[in-house]
């Protein structure tokens, strides 16, 4: 089965940036949708940004205007480009990729922003 490796995540300032990397152990052909999903020390895991199925973006309030969600190929679907992070934006990053008959997660990527 398809596996999802997440990469680019580390430390970085405040006001920063960080790109994140969504990789597969082989390539994925039919992608209903996918996006990133994130989850801070103590909270549950939430939506950072995602494409639906007709094409469309969704980004979460908190990251409107400083994240966005590309499309890549069929080895690296998708990619997170994060600017003006804060420290609330810490947390890991998680990739996730809607196939037919089944939901892919990635092990997950630590985003840690210091003030």
């Amino acid at each position: 089965q398809v596996q999802l490796v997440e990469s680019g995540g580390g430390l970085v300032q405040a006001g920063g940036s960080l790109r994140l990397s969504c990789t597969a152990s082989r390539s994925i052909i039919i992608i209903n949708s996918m996006g990133w999903y994130r989850q801070a020390p103590g909270k549950e895991r939430e939506l950072v940004a995602r494409f639906t199925r007709d094409g469309r973006t969704n980004y979460a309030d908190p990251v409107k205007g400083r994240f966005t969600i590309s499309r890549g190929s069929a080895k690296n679907p998708v990619y997170l480009q994060m600017n003006s992070l804060k420290p609330e934006d810490t947390a890991v990053y998680y990739c996730n990729v809607l196939v037919p008959g089944r939901e892919i997660w990635g092990q997950g990527t630590l985003v840690t922003v210091s003030s």
